[in-house]
Parts: structure tokens; C-alpha cells; sequence
């Protein structure tokens, strides 16, 4: 998730804000609350916390198995007919 801060934040609580680079957060940095740079990672891929990284496990988990919403099974050509 992309956070936003002003410039003034961001100047005075710069080494946190590189914490949270390093951990995989994304910074936009507003000047007159209008948007001016763009502080991420460099490799670009988030670091998830443990917990983050459980969630996600179980998302995927249930994406393969699937969602029951009460319309049977149903295939390509089921769904084009009319």
C-alpha cells in the first residue's frame, strides 16, 4: 500500500521512511498537497511481515479451491449461450 506524506514529514522522519522503503513500502510526497516524487524500493517487490505473508497463503488457498456461488459448475461454452 502506497502511503502518502507531505514533504516537511518526509524531510524531518527520513530514516524512517527508508525503514519502511526497505521493508517494501512506497511513499508519494506531496508538496502543497500535490504530488511531486515517488519514494520506493528499488528491486520494486514488497517485503511482507509474517502475518502478511500467512494471508496471503490462505488467499491463494482459497483461490485454487474456489468460491460456491450457487450457480453450478460452469464452462466456457455455458456461459456464451444465449
Amino acid at each position: 500500500m502506497t502511503k502518502t506524506v507531505s514533504l516537511r514529514e518526509a524531510n524531518q522522519s527520513f530514516a524512517r521512511c527508508i525503514r519502511e522503503v526497505v521493508a517494501g513500502e512506497e511513499f508519494v510526497i506531496t508538496r502543497n498537497g500535490k504530488p511531486v516524487a515517488r519514494l520506493s524500493p528499488v528491486s520494486g517487490r514488497r517485503v511482507l511481515t509474517p502475518e502478511q505473508e500467512a494471508a496471503w497463503e490462505r488467499l491463494k488457498a482459497a483461490m485454487e479451491k474456489g468460491w460456491n456461488i450457487g450457480a453450478g459448475p460452469l464452462d466456457r461454452d455455458a456461459l456464451h449461450e444465449r
